[in-house]
C-alpha cells in the first residue's frame, strides 16, 4: 500500500504473469478438447479501436456467435494507443487497430484497408462545395480526434507526406469520438475528417456530405494485433473468420 493506492509487490508482478499464463492454457485446453468434436469453444477478450469497435466488427460479431454459439467474446474499445497497452499489460488477447506498426513487441497483422474523408454537415457554409484542393482545407475551421486516435495519426501521417504539420490545419477542437464530432457538425460550420465507415449511413441519409479533396487522400491498414508469438486458439480462429467473412462482403 502507498497512501491511498495500492500496488502489486514484484512477487505479486510475477505471481500475475504466471497466472495470466495459466488462464490462457486453460482456454488452449478447453479449445483442443472442443475441436475434437468441431465444435469450438470457449472465450476470450478482443480490444478493438474506437471506430472499429463502433461501425466496423458488430457484424462480424453477430456472425461468429451464429456458427460458434458455445464460444464468448467480450469486447473492450478504446483508442488505438490503449488497445495496444491492454495487449502489452495482457488484459486482453487480441486486438484490431487502425494505422501504423508501433511497438516492436506485438505482432501487427493485415486484416483491411480504410479510407477517411473530409466531411461536413448538409446545412454548414461548406454543403454546397464540389471540390476543394489541400491549400482550401488548410483554411477551414476543423475538428479532430484525440491524440492516441488511429484516424489522428493517419491525418497527420498523410499531411507529412505532403511536407504539412497537423498545426497548419484550422484545427479548433479535439474530440474523443466518432459520434461527438458528427454531432459538432452538426451545430457548427466546420468540417471533419473521419472514416467512410463511420459516416456512410449519414451520407446515405443526407445528413453529411463528403468534400472530395483534388490533390489529397487518406487511407490507413487496419491490422490484428497481438503480442509475438502464436495467439491462443480461439484468436486464431477469430481472425481466420472475419478475414473470410470481409473478403466475401468485397
Amino acid at each position: 500500500r502507498n497512501g491511498n493506492n495500492v500496488m502489486l509487490t514484484n512477487e505479486g508482478k510475477i505471481f500475475l504473469n504466471y497466472a495470466l499464463q495459466i488462464q490462457s492454457l486453460y482456454q488452449d485446453v478447453k479449445f483442443e478438447i472442443a475441436e475434437l468434436a468441431k465444435v469450438p469453444t470457449g472465450s476470450f477478450m478482443l480490444g478493438a479501436s474506437t471506430t472499429i469497435a463502433q461501425y466496423l466488427i458488430a457484424p462480424v460479431l453477430a456472425k461468429f456467435y451464429e456458427k460458434f454459439p458455445n464460444t464468448g467474446i467480450s469486447l473492450r474499445n478504446g483508442n488505438t494507443e490503449r488497445i495496444e497497452e491492454a495487449i502489452l499489460d495482457k488484459s486482453i488477447e487480441l486486438g484490431i487497430v487502425e494505422g501504423i506498426v508501433h511497438r516492436k513487441t506485438l505482432k501487427y497483422t493485415f486484416f483491411t484497408t480504410d479510407e477517411l474523408v473530409v466531411i461536413t454537415h448538409k446545412n454548414s457554409f461548406f454543403a454546397n462545395l464540389k471540390e476543394i484542393n489541400l491549400h482550401q482545407l488548410l483554411t477551414m475551421p476543423i475538428v479532430l480526434r484525440e491524440r492516441g486516435s488511429g484516424t489522428l495519426e493517419a491525418i497527420e501521417d498523410a499531411l507529412d507526406k505532403k511536407n504539412i504539420k497537423l498545426n497548419s490545419l484550422n484545427l479548433i477542437m479535439h474530440l474523443g469520438s466518432s459520434e461527438s464530432i458528427k454531432s459538432f457538425l452538426e451545430y457548427s460550420n466546420t468540417v471533419s475528417i473521419l472514416s467512410m465507415d463511420a459516416v456512410t449511413k449519414e451520407i446515405e441519409r443526407g445528413e453529411i456530405k463528403v468534400i472530395p479533396v483534388s490533390d489529397f487522400a487518406i487511407t490507413r491498414t487496419i491490422n490484428f494485433v497481438h503480442l509475438q508469438g502464436t495467439p491462443n486458439k480461439l484468436s486464431t480462429i477469430f481472425m481466420q473468420f472475419v478475414s473470410k467473412f470481409y473478403n466475401q462482403k468485397l
